[in-house]
């Protein structure tokens, strides 16, 4: 029987040799302090500067503290989702390991937790970063992102966020998705709120993320959109852009043919008679596609027994 903790600590650690005692003692001060069953899960992410022999030293010394090691560098995203996988925590706490957030704030997330929130998301209104390169394209991203989920998150990318256990099931995390966990929860009726939260300058290693991730960043929101709005019903998105399509495939065939009999005009000559055609074929294309898709949500769903509801509570039910 699996024994559970009152919280989990997830950290991921790429080349952070440096950092991670530091953050390591800074966190397990904190919870002890607390007074609470912990875990402090440090996953290294294919380092290459001597970080696992750090944490190897350290987890020696403390059995509260776990390390995963992957075979080579895989991404924040995957070294998060295998702490996730391994936490046993009722709450967990995902965090980064370059000492730029605050252990301090722990109690705080875990103290809105317990207020009945089942998300809270760090905000760093005071961000220590560049302004150019970091600071502008996380503001643009945050306002996109929020606009479109719905969810509306000053800072999707603090990694510093608390979430209850069974929010974080059923939930799996690929490319740069673990930014929208907040959103993806709200769409099973997850409870969710931003609280401000402490943020220092990088004091020692290298940032490993540029303005590059960016263009990331806006592709995944694509995929979440998506899922948060038709990945049961995928033929409403692309069976209406089918008949839209159509229709104007139509509308465009009808004037090819009002020209020809009332202005004679060579239909060889006319354009419209290209696009109509063109037009007509996308429009069986999107219908097919939709199709296609509905077939493949069924397959996923119930392949894996996944249900497209969530229930909350249950009374007199087994």
């Amino acid at each position: 029987m699996e024994t559970r903790v009152d919280i989990s600590i997830v950290v991921p650690v790429f080349d952070e040799r440096e950092n991670v005692e530091a953050v390591y003692s800074a966190i397990s001060s904190v919870l002890h302090a607390m007074g609470c069953s912990y875990e402090i899960i440090m996953v290294d992410d294919g380092s290459s500067d001597g970080s696992y022999r750090e944490l190897s030293r350290l987890a020696s010394e403390d059995t509260s503290l776990k390390v995963i090691r992957f075979r080579r560098n895989f991404g924040q995203t995957a070294a998060m989702s295998a702490g996730f996988d391994f936490a046993k925590g009722d709450i967990i706490i995902p965090m980064d390991g370059d000492l730029q957030n605050d252990p301090a704030d722990i109690p705080r997330l875990v103290a809105k937790i317990n207020e009945g929130y089942d998300v809270v998301s760090g905000w760093r209104r005071d961000r220590k970063d560049t302004f150019i390169t970091r600071k502008i394209p996380s503001l643009l991203a945050n306002a996109l992102i929020s606009r479109q989920t719905g969810v509306h998150l000053h800072d999707y990318g603090c990694t510093l966020k608390a979430y209850r256990r069974e929010v974080l099931d059923g939930i799996n995390l690929y490319g740069e998705m673990h930014r929208f966990v907040p959103a993806l929860a709200s769409q099973f009726g997850a409870r969710v709120t931003e609280l401000p939260v402490n943020h220092f300058p990088r004091v020692h290693g290298v940032s490993k993320y540029g303005i590059s991730r960016t263009l990331r960043v806006v592709l995944d929101l694509i995929t979440v959109k998506f899922l948060m709005a038709y990945s049961t019903k995928p033929i409403q998105l692309f069976g209406k852009w089918g008949i839209y399509t159509m229709l104007a495939g139509i509308g465009t065939g009808t004037l090819t043919i009002y020209l020809k009999v009332f202005e004679n005009f060579s239909m060889n000559r006319n354009p419209l008679l290209i696009l109509t055609a063109f037009l007509l074929f996308m429009g069986v294309q999107f219908i097919v596609l939709g199709l296609l898709g509905e077939l493949n949500a069924r397959t996923y769903f119930e392949s894996q027994g996944k249900p497209i509801y969530a229930v909350k509570d249950r009374i007199n039910l087994d």
